[in-house]
């Protein structure tokens, strides 16, 4: 069992809204593992970096996508920073990964700094965020088969991207 396609990027970028109109549009089940992570821990994403640390969710972080991976068959959203996992990025290797990717000042309009997102918290959100997409850019295009730069489109618009034709295959 593997996902049709698994959706990765940075906060902003649009991988839930994307990954459950892609998953409705296929006709498929939609995971979260951003809410495996905080199902496994009972508590909020930005709890278990305040009580337990970016390590311990990271941790929780990495055994979600390695379960999710190996059982989901529908579309799999990933949290913006899975990718900093070796083993996770080893994992996707064979799956059909989707970067979508986003513009620092689109992704920070998007994100709109929110508190849910421990990572951007702090005195300079913008600085923040993008020091976050300088360090995980190469991540994401390491390990994507598909990358659709989102910011001057609709969800429906990124999901027509995603799933149009790629044109005759090479050597036909």
């Amino acid at each position: 069992m593997s996902p049709r396609f698994v959706v990765l990027g940075p906060p902003g970028a649009g991988k839930t809204t994307v990954g459950r109109l892609l998953a409705e549009r296929l006709g498929v089940a939609f995971r979260d593992t951003d809410d495996d992570v905080v199902a496994t821990a009972g508590k909020p994403i930005s709890d278990i970096f305040t009580d337990d640390g970016e390590p311990a969710f990271r941790a929780l972080e990495e055994r979600a996508v390695a379960e999710a991976l190996a059982s989901h068959d529908g579309v799999l959203a990933l949290g913006g920073g899975a990718v900093l996992a070796e083993a996770t990025r080893a994992r996707l290797a064979g799956h059909t990964v989707v970067f979508l990717n986003v513009g620092m000042a689109e992704g920070v309009k998007r994100t709109g700094m929110s508190s849910a997102r421990p990572l951007l918290a702090g005195v300079n959100p913008r600085a923040t965020f993008k020091v976050l997409l300088d360090a995980r850019l190469p991540l994401y295009r390491e390990v994507a088969t598909v990358e659709v730069v989102t910011d001057d489109l609709t969800p429906e618009q990124v999901v027509d991207q995603v799933l149009r034709p790629v044109g005759p295959a090479q050597g036909a």
